[in-house]
């Protein structure tokens, strides 16, 4: 099988689309619990994740992100199954590599993330993030892995950590932050200086995933595309946030006649907070206009955002055969074979 292209020669070449959201789509799919958001379905049900990764790639993405996110050490010492960590990763990019072999060209990536155990004090903490770091990405190397992706860092230190970890292995690595509503990384450095240092570390593409939708996560694209010269990842959770409320974990739903019973609408009561999918392929077509040529959609991603995503930036995918047809619908379609008195009940149904 031919090897793919680089992913800095396709991205010089045009738009690459990748698909995130693993966690959120495998709950509503009733394959792994909200709140723990561990991946244990790698281990449990592997056809049904192979499942969405055939899905988003069908929709349009172009890498196969392996689905270890959450997968490391301490994630697995929570739920007291560490003894699983290794078998857990390993199925996941034999997975993931299955996956991308099965379509010619497409990227398979490793894929570390947020420990959530980071101290910016404590160097024993963050030498223990390294070492899952470590291993995770050494196991990535050993499957197979096209690239890695680093993801979800909202320490700048530990953002740099897992990219020193993921350059030593000699791949190419994307790097992306996720800033909370404090508008800086929580350790104090800014968001723009974090993404240059990231660049100046040799990241091959950095930018934003996570936590905050189109409108809250663009003045941060705006600026970074400005200030790096490397390529610029965007991948936003397609949930409607907003200035005052500019990441999902605190967004509200004061319409909501039944609240969750934890109080909030994260993770499981965002449903009628989505975007809808025409917001989202405006946002994409506006970023790729910026410049940012690394586009995807992270939590509360669905196969159908990854298609609005790909079809935003001019691709034509697999699942593009289903794209809208309203031509056809009995109300709303203009096809000759339907009758006007049905077509009337258009405008008061």
């Amino acid at each position: 099988m031919t090897a793919p292209v680089s992913l800095s020669e396709r991205l010089d070449a045009g738009p690459i689309i990748c698909a995130e959201g693993f966690l959120f789509e495998l709950e509503r799919r009733g394959y792994l619990s909200a709140g723990e958001f561990v991946p244990e379905v790698a281990l449990e049900f592997p056809e049904a994740l192979r499942s969405l990764h055939v899905d988003f790639q069908r929709a349009g993405s172009d890498i196969v992100e392996a689905f270890t996110y959450n997968g490391h050490r301490e994630k697995m010492r929570v739920i007291g199954k560490e003894d699983l960590l290794e078998p857990l990763n390993r199925s996941a990019l034999q997975i993931a590599r299955e996956v991308a072999d099965a379509r010619p060209g497409d990227l398979m990536a490793g894929n570390i993330s947020n420990s959530n155990i980071w101290d910016p004090a404590d160097p024993a903490k963050q030498a223990e993030v390294r070492a899952m770091f470590e291993e995770m990405v050494g196991w990535a190397v050993e499957e197979g892995a096209d690239i890695i992706v680093g993801e979800t860092f909202y320490y700048a230190g530990e953002a740099l950590t897992a990219l020193a970890v993921a350059k030593a292995s000699g791949l190419q690595v994307v790097l992306t932050l996720a800033p909370m509503a404090s508008e800086e990384m929580a350790d104090g450095v800014g968001v723009v200086e974090t993404a240059q240092r990231l660049e100046q570390g040799g990241a091959d593409v950095v930018g934003l995933n996570c936590f905050r939708g189109p409108e809250t996560i663009q003045s941060w694209l705006r600026q970074i595309r400005e200030k790096v010269s490397c390529h610029v990842g965007a991948l936003p959770i397609p949930y409607r946030t907003t200035p005052e409320e500019p990441t999902f974990f605190n967004l509200s739903d004061v319409r909501a006649s039944v609240p969750s019973p934890h109080g909030r609408t994260f993770p499981t009561a965002l449903d009628p907070l989505f975007l809808n999918r025409y917001e989202l392929g405006a946002w994409a077509q506006e970023s790729f206009e910026l410049g940012v040529n690394y586009l995807g959609v992270c939590c509360g991603a669905s196969p159908m955002h990854i298609r609005q995503v790909a079809e935003a930036v001019g691709r034509t995918t697999e699942a593009s055969r289903f794209s809208e047809n309203m031509s056809n619908h009995f109300m709303y379609g203009n096809n000759e074979r339907l009758p006007e008195n049905i077509t009337a009940l258009g405008a008061t149904a």
